[in-house]
């Protein structure tokens, strides 16, 4: 297949062309020769890189387009420049992809791009498969609503469309994890507040293989859950990230002091997504880490 990768570079990106290396990969980046040296893994043979859409009038070339472009949500506190560049970063590249499909007379036969847990907002214990609709009174919700939105605009009967509906992604390369590790290593880590709020995690394995399985089975569209089929709660989450380091877990940090440091974004830590991956699960995919335990362990061999 020849397919269109955005966020090639990303955490995500990375690990995904590891998997479909063997395919005609063309790469849009802001910066094809540090993405060169990022992704010299790959055989540069099955490799291309664009700068820009501009030149395209249409996408009649690709087989499909795997869009995973998007400013890091959780980096910085969310300022109203911020979050214009969340949205920017996500909703421009997206319409820009969607109106090339729609003027293409043989469209990619398939389009699978980002979104996020974040979609559904705050749900406290109740559990969360992919027919729950989301709260509209989160930024988070407002950003992947949106961003679905665009991407829908793909669908066709020549074209399906699926969304990935991201959780935390743990890897030892960088993201949520990578931060978590130095203060725990030193006996600081403990949960957010009560810790009672679900955490939807997702091994990095699994979620490349989920989007590769995505890719190979025609027959899905729609969202998808990107997350492990159990979820824990923070609490749970980091005493089991503790145990795995052999560290103590005696602290915590108070609901008010997270809300005081990163403001609105706050609801990434605080918001509880009881998320179960449904659809993967029902269209036969089989997640290679289910249970958290053996994930992290996995993990955190990884980074020694």
């Amino acid at each position: 297949m020849k397919i269109l990768i955005t966020g090639g570079t990303g955490l995500i990106g990375k690990e995904l062309l590891k998997l479909i290396m063997t395919h005609h990969l063309v790469v849009l980046t802001r910066d094809p020769v540090a993405a060169q040296h990022q992704l010299s893994h790959i055989h540069s043979a099955n490799l291309n890189f664009i700068e820009s859409l501009d030149a395209y009038r249409s996408l009649d070339d690709f087989d499909a387009v795997i869009n995973l472009a998007g400013e890091p949500i959780a980096d910085k506190r969310w300022s109203k420049q911020q979050k214009r560049r969340i949205c920017d970063s996500r909703w421009a590249i997206t319409q820009q992809i969607v109106t090339l499909i729609q003027a293409s007379e043989h469209p990619p036969h398939t389009f699978i791009s980002g979104s996020a847990v974040g979609y559904y907002g705050d749900h406290k214990n109740d559990v969360i498969d992919e027919t729950v609709e989301g709260h509209n009174n989160s930024f988070s919700h407002y950003v992947c609503s949106n961003w679905e939105k665009i991407a829908l605009g793909a669908q066709s009967d020549k074209t399906r469309v699926c969304l990935l509906r991201t959780g935390v992604v743990l890897s030892p390369e960088g993201g949520a994890l990578k931060k978590m590790l130095l203060p725990y290593q030193l006996g600081l880590g403990g949960p957010i507040g009560r810790g009672r709020q679900y955490f939807p995690w997702i091994h990095m394995i699994d979620m490349v293989r989920a989007i590769v399985y995505l890719l190979e089975h025609p027959s899905a569209s729609g969202p998808f859950n990107m997350s492990a089929p159990h979820p824990v709660t923070n609490k749970a989450f980091s005493q089991c990230l503790a145990h795995t380091l052999k560290r103590p877990h005696i602290l915590f940090t108070p609901t008010s002091a997270i809300k005081l440091v990163m403001g609105q974004s706050s609801e990434l830590l605080l918001d509880s997504l009881r998320v179960k991956p449904k659809k993967l699960i029902d269209l036969g995919f089989q997640f290679h880490f289910c249970r958290l335990e053996p994930a992290l362990k996995h993990l955190i061999h990884q980074t020694h």
